[in-house]
């Protein structure tokens, strides 16, 4: 969904893994929060010092990488809950989700990559009587 805030027009995505929610705002080239393209922005602060593990820097990169629109965008994004990997798989997700809502013929590369499917893996919940979901106490014969 395009969106108009006072930063300029921007498209909008949401993206989920485990317990992470990332809202992602992709801003056109020289519009948002900076005039220089290409900037990521996660709560806040760059993704060099949110995300300071290059593999998680290049997870939240590749839906760019992949569509060839690095330095055409400025993201912007929220994201909250989860650890750090389930927070940038998410950001990935949202930009994914975003780049299909600004051109849709971007979607057959990104889910070719897997990109735009949702990853629903999330802990199973412990049950009663077990010590975790499926770990049960330790029989005793004697």
């Amino acid at each position: 969904m395009v969106q108009e805030t006072t930063e300029g027009q921007y498209y909008y995505g949401t993206g989920k893994r485990k317990t992470a929610i990332a809202k992602v705002r992709l801003y056109l080239k020289g519009t948002g929060r900076s005039v220089t393209a290409g900037q990521i922005q996660v709560n806040g602060k760059p993704i060099e010092d949110y995300f300071t593990w290059s593999p998680w820097q290049d997870a939240v990169k590749a839906p760019l990488k992949v569509t060839d629109s690095v330095n055409r965008f400025n993201v912007v994004a929220s994201v909250q809950g989860g650890g750090v990997a389930a927070q940038s798989e998410a950001v990935r997700h949202g930009i994914s989700k975003a780049l299909v809502v600004y051109d849709d013929t971007l979607k057959q590369p990104l889910r070719r990559s897997g990109f735009i499917t949702r990853d629903s893996r999330i802990k199973e919940s412990k049950k009663y009587g077990l010590k975790r979901a499926r770990r049960a106490p330790q029989y005793t014969k004697r």
